[in-house]
């Protein structure tokens, strides 16, 4: 985070955007949320926005002459830069590629496997990047089986990700009763006060 200035987050309720107010949440860092109706093309066509957001999607974050509009990419920058906070791995510790690697889960094959789920898609797992519904949500309860977290006994940035993505799946019923251990990693996720406080000012809008 760059001294002396107020980091700009991008917002929008019952969007990705959620993810990424957990996570500044989480890190008690001051920022600045802006509220973006990307639902009105006006309010994306706003010249400051799509500055910071040349996709005119959300999140997106503004910190000095810093901007990222993905929400994998956000969480790794303000994991790293916040250390103090003890969301992310350093370079150069073992642990840190299965952080960057359940960061970017989320988005690389949580969504695309969510997609094929909705749309009724045949499962290929040797064309599709991100394998197939069943085996992203199989590869995910493997790699919380050590548990509470996707790291082990360390929270991280990753499981604001993560976490948020099966919040949204409970909500839409698509993440059923057939996985308990992934029902048990939402509720975790949901009793964390940073989560509460996310969903708070989500409710208010």
């Amino acid at each position: 985070m760059k001294s002396g200035n107020v980091m700009k987050f991008y917002w929008c309720a019952r969007t990705r955007a959620f993810r990424i107010a957990w996570l500044l949440e989480e890190l008690q860092r001051p920022y600045q949320r802006i509220t973006i109706d990307i639902r009105s093309e006006a309010a994306r066509a706003d010249a400051t926005f799509r500055a910071a957001s040349p996709m005119g999607k959300v999140p997106a974050i503004e910190d000095g002459p810093v901007r990222l509009w993905d929400s994998g990419a956000i969480a790794i920058y303000l994991a790293d830069a916040c250390p103090e906070a003890g969301l992310g791995v350093p370079i150069g510790e073992p642990e840190r590629g299965a952080f960057l690697q359940w960061t970017a889960y989320t988005n690389a094959v949580m969504e695309p496997a969510m997609g094929e789920k909705f749309r009724g898609d045949s499962a290929n797992t040797l064309q599709n990047g991100y394998g197939s519904y069943d085996l992203m949500l199989s590869t995910l309860i493997a790699g919380l089986s050590p548990g509470p977290w996707i790291m082990g006994a360390r929270f991280s940035a990753a499981d604001t990700l993560i976490g948020s993505g099966l919040h949204f799946m409970k909500i839409f019923g698509v993440l059923s009763d057939d996985h308990p251990e992934l029902l048990a990693y939402v509720e975790r996720c949901h009793q964390r006060p940073a989560f509460q406080r996310a969903l708070a000012f989500e409710n208010e809008a």
